[in-house]
């Protein structure tokens, strides 16, 4: 329990570092997902890192990278959620968004609904199917914000989730060290998609070597 404190302590610190305040109730918050998902983590892979402080680390401060940037209210899809990243971190630090997590495999279902359950989060739900073929069946003709982290290679990322953005709506992107030259690389494509840059966020995480990128593309209107 102690490394976890340690862990949860040393979040804070970082979040303020990179302009995010937690209070103490997002603190617990984060304290009770995080024991979940490392007891869950004992029983099926949700994450490949053990260590409490990588997590808190590499999975919520990465998830809250573009948070001070984000709208802090309006809907928001998380596609390919996994075990909620980075939907339920920005669930936390914006508790006024309307969040949607979605996962296609059963067994991440049910513990994205445990933790919600466990948090008493309201204004968050969780959706099991594939943003490819299952948008019929969303809440929402359209989201303000949808979110893409570890999901599927950028051209496709932006195939699917550019149609289900609101006119205005924001895509976010988390790249790896070579974001601007797959932005570069795919200048066409968001053309077509009707997406353009609206911020490259560099950044850095603790002890990780090398830079990466967390990308807010705005959809714009179609011309007709």
């Amino acid at each position: 329990m102690r490394a976890k404190d340690g862990a949860l302590n040393s979040f804070r610190v970082y979040a303020r570092d990179y302009g995010m305040e937690l209070s103490d109730r997002q603190l617990e918050l984060f304290g009770l997902y995080l024991n979940e998902l490392m007891r869950w983590n004992e029983k099926m892979n949700l994450t490949g890192l053990k260590n409490p402080e990588r997590i808190v680390i590499e999975l919520f401060l990465d998830s809250l990278i573009p948070g001070p940037v984000i709208p802090r209210e309006g809907s928001l899809l998380d596609a390919g959620s996994g075990a909620g990243f980075p939907g339920l971190p920005l669930k936390i630090l914006h508790p006024a968004l309307e969040v949607y997590l979605l996962e296609s495999r059963e067994k991440r279902v049910s513990f994205l609904r445990q933790v919600v359950r466990l948090t008493g989060l309201t204004g968050i739900d969780v959706i099991q199917g594939r943003i490819e073929r299952d948008s019929q069946a969303f809440p929402l003709d359209c989201f303000r914000l949808v979110t893409a982290r570890a999901f599927a290679p950028f051209p496709q990322t932006l195939r699917w989730c550019s149609p289900i953005l609101c006119s205005g709506g924001m895509l976010i992107c988390y790249l790896g060290e070579h974001g601007p030259e797959t932005l570069a690389e795919n200048r066409m494509l968001m053309e077509e998609e009707s997406l353009e840059v609206q911020d490259v966020l560099p950044y850095s995480l603790p002890g990780k070597k090398g830079m990466r990128h967390a990308v807010i593309l705005k959809r714009m209107p179609q011309r007709h």
